[in-house]
């Protein structure tokens, strides 16, 4: 993966590229376990395709995001593209950029919203080896018709211990974007998932 510099480039085209990272998100969300398809790598970016793309598209001046790698050529980068500030805690963080999902904080360490303002909840996107051949999971609710089967690479059974927490707590709990290189599955608060030999 390429070195980040402190003025690596943002986006060529801002408008159009950013329409359509954000088209691509909201389809992931919509329809929980879908891949979809960004763009390749920035070039200087120390970041996945997608992963930088959807941080340009997402963040601004009032979204902090906590960074699990504290690359702070990263952090200026994005803060001089979009002008998002550094969450120093990850309850403080609108957004978390995650790359090892293993040495993570738990999911309960980040803001969950509250019943009255559940918007005000963190969004994780995190970067996994691979969106196949991981444990395989089936998922269920919203935009899913029946069930869906996803096998995520990289995510151990105490992560999905987590998320059957965070799903229980709806309306709250964090939303998570997983990003593979150019690729996106979308994982909202309101999809559950169990190991498919429990379903």
């Amino acid at each position: 993966m390429n070195t980040t510099t402190s003025l690596a480039p943002g986006l060529l085209d801002e408008v159009h590229e950013t329409q359509s990272a954000f088209r691509a998100l909201l389809d992931a969300l919509a329809r929980p376990g879908e891949v979809r398809t960004l763009a390749p790598a920035l070039p200087g970016v120390a970041l996945g395709g997608a992963m930088a793309r959807l941080l340009l598209t997402l963040c601004d001046e009032e979204t902090p995001v906590w960074w699990q790698n504290s690359d702070p050529d990263l952090q200026h980068w994005l803060r001089f593209h979009t002008g998002a500030t550094v969450a120093p805690h990850p309850a403080m963080a609108s957004f978390a950029a995650l790359t090892d999902v293993g040495s993570a904080p738990a999911l309960a360490d980040f803001a969950a919203g509250s019943a009255a303002s559940p918007e005000f909840s963190s969004t994780l996107v995190i970067e996994l080896p691979s969106l196949q051949g991981g444990t395989d999971m089936q998922w269920r609710g919203p935009g899913i018709e029946e069930q869906r089967r996803v096998a995520l690479q990289g995510l151990s059974a105490d992560f999905w211990r987590q998320w059957q927490v965070n799903h229980a707590t709806f309306p709250q709990g964090v939303d998570i974007i997983f990003t593979c290189a150019e690729q996106i599955v979308g994982l909202p608060r309101t999809t559950r998932a169990v190991p498919l030999e429990e379903a």
